[in-house]
């Protein structure tokens, strides 16, 4: 589906963007960002609300011309070119279907804007459309059509043109999460088959770990962290990292001391925390890889597939563990609560954290480690 552009340079990432900044006025919503987008790449930036994860797509669209710094398609300068001379579409939120006009007429719109032969952009719609899965809806109004099916149509609109990388604002955030969950997995489905660079903006942290193959979280501005899935969930390098990608406890101060032997920052994930009673742990010590708390569960939330409970810890601060919900009884789910309990979790899960920079982020498990992280 894709294409080299004119000027493009074969093996160049599809994006590259360098020393990049945006201003509006007083406010910075850009704040410097160095990032290459590998071409075929499902590559996602995930950040809360302001962060400035749309304003860099948009200045990759062209919708938006940066304070300072560039953007780089496939190996071309296209900083001070218009949004019409880039190798890009954009999918947003919304759609933006055309009410009066069919799927096909929505689909073939680019087309006809480009003053592409009529049978030749009919070929191209139909071809698309079978491919988002919507070959027998070509005759229908947008209206007559669910939401994942429209979120299709302006999919099949924008990958008809052939663009060198997509770009998604997040184009998911209308459906409801059932609805949504499949989505997901549909679209990680299609950028694989079509072989387009997909760039996806979003805020929810599930969805970018659901279909990307790199991500890249923003914060006030600023990259914290560029990792693959399993990489930013296992080792999050920076405290933001750690608490909005997922849920994470952190470990800091006098009570890293009496837990770890140590002082700094460290995060540990709920799911690698094993809750025993008092008195269950069959009179077997923690081994030297294992690190163990002793307190009391203050509150529970049942989630129907899992557990959360929230234990206060007897050297002071609390923790939070998960755990599945394996017996049927939602009252043994529950039967915790006030109860005097032991933690247990291994080394090797607790990350060191550092500055945004991330170049701190170690495993205790590791003979090396950072000190006052």
């Amino acid at each position: 589906m894709s294409s080299q552009p004119d000027g493009g340079q074969p093996g160049a990432p599809a994006v590259s963007l360098r020393g990049l900044h945006k201003r509006f006025g007083e406010v910075t919503a850009v704040a410097g960002i160095d990032l290459d987008i590998a071409d075929g790449e499902f590559f996602s930036m995930l950040g809360p609300s302001g962060s400035g994860k749309t304003t860099v797509l948009r200045m990759v669209a062209g919708f938006e011309t940066p304070t300072a710094g560039s953007v780089v398609l496939a190996g071309r300068d296209v900083t001070q070119e218009p949004p019409y001379a880039r190798d890009v579409n954009t999918v947003f939120q919304d759609y933006a279907l055309f009410p009066h006009m069919s799927v096909r007429e929505n689909v073939e719109y680019g087309l006809r804007v480009k003053r592409v032969p009529r049978d030749v952009r009919r070929r191209q719609a139909l071809e698309v459309l079978e491919t988002v899965r919507l070959g027998g809806f070509a005759e229908r109004r947008p209206h007559e059509l669910s939401g994942g099916q429209r979120q299709r149509v302006a999919l099949a609109r924008a990958l008809v043109n052939r663009p060198k990388v997509l770009l998604l604002d997040e184009p998911l955030g209308a459906l409801d999460l059932k609805l949504r969950r499949e989505m997901q997995i549909e679209l990680k489905g299609l950028q694989r088959e079509v072989g387009v660079t997909f760039v996806f903006v979003t805020h929810d942290q599930e969805e970018a770990l659901t279909m990307s193959d790199r991500i890249a979280v923003f914060n006030n501005g600023v990259i914290e962290q560029v990792a693959t899935p399993i990489e930013l969930y296992e080792r999050p390098c920076t405290t933001f990292v750690a608490g909005f990608v997922g849920t994470s406890n952190l470990i800091e101060g006098d009570v890293a001391q009496k837990l770890l032997g140590e002082r700094g920052a460290f995060s540990v994930r709920p799911e690698k925390i094993r809750l025993r009673r008092a008195g269950d742990e069959g009179g077997v010590p923690a081994g030297a890889e294992e690190c163990t708390a002793k307190g009391t569960v203050r509150e529970v939330v049942y989630l129907g597939a899992a557990t959360h409970s929230v234990v206060e810890l007897d050297v002071g601060g609390h923790l939070t563990v998960l755990q599945q919900n394996l017996e049927s009884s939602v009252d043994h789910a529950l039967a915790y609560r006030g109860e005097d309990v032991h933690l247990t979790w291994q080394r090797a899960h607790v990350v060191t954290l550092g500055g945004p920079e991330g170049k701190a982020a170690q495993t205790r498990g590791d003979t090396t480690t950072e000190e006052d992280a």
